[in-house]
């Protein structure tokens, strides 16, 4: 039933915190933007609110498999560690067991992710192309001086409308990256998205099952609803907080397939953007991601639990 539960948790975060991601990863992609607000009102005013909702049907169909593989691999892995050194699934997890199962809850979303990741980087930063209004057809008016008046000008045809975005939609730039790239193109900046999720998720379980231990009441084994809503956020906070460095470097190398190549790998990568924007780069978005991670996963765990609670008291 984690499995179950993670899915469900999944599918509400996305809900609450897709329009911040858009946000988030333009932000870390366009040196343009100067803040925030800057981006928003920019995406807006582009775009309109569709602009936020870019590249959304994939990660909505896709979340619900991969949020709950890291659940259910965390808590499977977690079983299995504590059945090898305390002889009992049951038994109390220390401390390094949370920290190495939510390590390779980390791991193992990256096979599934980095090709939907790559697909909604590209989406949500693929240039809009803005068709260019038709020329209107203009005359000169005849002179006074009658018939010897130069004839109108012929105005040229008008032309076409330009070319439209490269990606039509997730499926669409999926195929169009899997030939023009290959298999590589697909699973582009996922040595970035492995050193992001690894150590992001093993901070992630670790810490909302601290939080959740302190929030506990008195004679009671579980928080309750407030506890769970606190601890989730913070939990998801404290793990962005870990994730952003390479999670900029990460988007950078999944947008980097859109006209000319910048980066010729992670390390290149970390370097030039160093280099050209300081080490600040690095902390690009790490506001607007902790402001997201919290709603988002308070959404999660809620629902994770809940799910769990209501499974659990169907099966006694």
């Amino acid at each position: 039933m984690d499995f179950v539960a993670g899915a469900v948790g999944g599918v509400c975060g996305v809900a609450v915190g897709y329009p911040l991601d858009t946000v988030k990863v333009k932000i870390q992609t366009e040196p343009k933007y100067r803040g925030i607000w800057h981006c928003v009102w920019d995406t807006f005013r582009r775009e309109r609110v569709w602009g936020f909702y870019r590249g959304l049907s994939l990660p909505v169909c896709t979340v619900s498999l991969v949020s709950s593989v890291s659940f259910g691999t965390y808590r499977h892995c977690l079983a299995h560690i504590c059945r090898a050194r305390y002889g009992s699934s049951d038994a109390k997890p220390s401390k390094a067991d949370i920290t190495l199962s939510g390590f390779a809850s980390g791991l193992v979303r990256v096979f599934l992710t980095s090709p939907t990741e790559v697909a909604k980087v590209r989406l949500q930063t693929q240039p809009q192309v803005q068709l260019q209004p038709q020329a209107q057809m203009q005359q000169r008016r005849p002179s006074a001086s009658g018939p010897s008046a130069a004839p109108p000008t012929c105005a040229a045809p008008p032309a076409g409308p330009g070319p439209g975005p490269k990606y039509r939609g997730p499926l669409h730039c999926l195929a169009t990256v899997a030939r023009e790239e290959g298999l590589r193109g697909l699973y582009k900046g996922s040595s970035a998205l492995l050193l992001r999720d690894g150590h992001s998720f093993a901070t992630y379980f670790l810490s909302y099952t601290l939080l959740c231990e302190r929030l506990t009441p008195t004679g009671r084994s579980q928080p309750d609803v407030l506890g769970v809503l606190v601890a989730g956020g913070c939990a998801g906070v404290l793990a962005w907080a870990v994730a952003t460095p390479m999670d900029v470097i990460k988007s950078r190398l999944q947008a980097d397939g859109q006209g000319r190549r910048r980066y010729r790998g992670l390390l290149h990568c970390v370097v030039s953007s160093v280099r050209e924007e300081g080490p600040r780069v690095l902390f690009k978005g790490l506001t607007l991601n902790c402001c997201r991670a919290f709603p988002v996963n308070m959404a999660v765990f809620v629902t994770y639990e809940a799910v769990l609670g209501l499974t659990r008291g169907l099966s006694t």
